[in-house]
This record gives C-alpha cells, structure tokens and sequence, in this order.
C-alpha cells in the first residue's frame, strides 16, 4: 500500500513556501486533498485589511468616494423607506454638525455610495465607524467589516464622479432613467 506523503508528516506542522502562504500574499490557498477528501480548513480566503490611514494630500482636507456595502450581498437592506429615511437623517446630522461635508448620498439594495468631504483633522475611518455603528443601531443594517475609498486627486473632476454615482441604479437596471431613483441625498439642497 501505498501511503500519502501527507500521512507520513502527520506529527510534524506544515510549512508553505512563500508563495503558499496565504498571509503574504493575501490570497486563497487551494484545497489539500487527503485522500478522497479535501481539507477545507486550509481553504479559508485571508482578507487583507484596507489601509484607510491618511496620507500626505488628505491631510490638509479632500473629498472621497466611499463605498459601505451591507451584509449579506445580494439582498435589498437598504432602500426600504424607513431603513433609507434614517440613513439620510443621520448623514444630514452629519453633514449639519459638519463631521463631513456631504455632496452626494446614494442607496443601493445592498450597498451605498458616497461623496464626501471631510477636513484634515477628521479620521476618515473613525467617521465611517460612527455612521455604521449609529445606523447599524437604529435602523438595523448589518454592515460588512470594512469599506472601500478613493480620494479624488486633483486631476479627478467631481462633477464626474457625481454623474457615474447617480448613473448607478439606472447601470444596475434597477429603473430607467437616474432621476427616477428615489433613494438619493444630494447635500445643501
């Protein structure tokens, strides 16, 4: 019979090689198989934790596109009236209170869109925590763990990134035409 080289260093620990190893790269390992069987622990993916610490242009203030998408995908938690109207009360709280300075606000089903800018001083990751903490407490939405950002450079035009925002539920197929999607805040209108 012939035996596994897996069975043979069964007391021993494995070791990768650099480019298996799923905390260097940040990628998924493949599936060991053990004989006719697949060991599916070591198929786990290892996320990568976004850097949102601030850099040297945000430190004087800059504008953001900032995506939140909410748990699990695929369902509609968001534009739902009431879940929608709280979410656009507490960003106007926001906005009043002048923790950011928000442009445009858009509500997918399972995720959102927004522009906003924010000082030099505030901490774009601790902002971002708040606004789901609070939401996540009164309107019940489950957020996923983190968020994803794009500082808009100075060559980046923000009339741009507004119109390709307020384009998505119409690219989505969700209406027909932009203006027809009810679950926009456009700030200081």
């Amino acid at each position: 019979m012939i035996q596994s080289p897996w069975r043979a260093r069964k007391k021993q620990p494995l070791r990768f090689c650099h480019a298996l190893n799923p905390r260097r790269f940040g990628e998924p390992t493949l599936p060991f198989v053990h004989g006719n069987r697949y060991d599916l622990t070591m198929a786990v993916p290892f996320r990568k934790h976004l850097d949102h610490t601030q850099h040297f242009a945000g430190r004087f203030g800059a504008i953001y596109f900032v995506t939140i998408c909410s748990l699990p995908r695929g369902f509609n938690q968001l534009c739902h009236s009431e879940t929608a109207s709280i979410l656009f009360e507490t960003s106007r709280r926001y906005h009043e209170q002048q923790r950011w300075y928000l442009h445009l606000l858009v509500l997918m089903p399972d995720h959102l869109h927004a522009l906003a800018g924010i000082s030099g001083q505030t901490n774009l990751s601790s902002l971002i925590r708040d606004y789901k903490r609070v939401t996540a407490k009164i309107a019940r939405v489950k957020w996923q763990r983190n968020f994803f950002d794009h500082r808009l450079r100075h060559d980046e035009s923000l009339a741009e990134k507004f119109a390709y925002i307020r384009q998505n539920p119409a690219r989505a197929g969700l209406v027909g035409n932009e203006n027809a999607w009810p679950y926009v805040f456009i700030g200081d209108r």
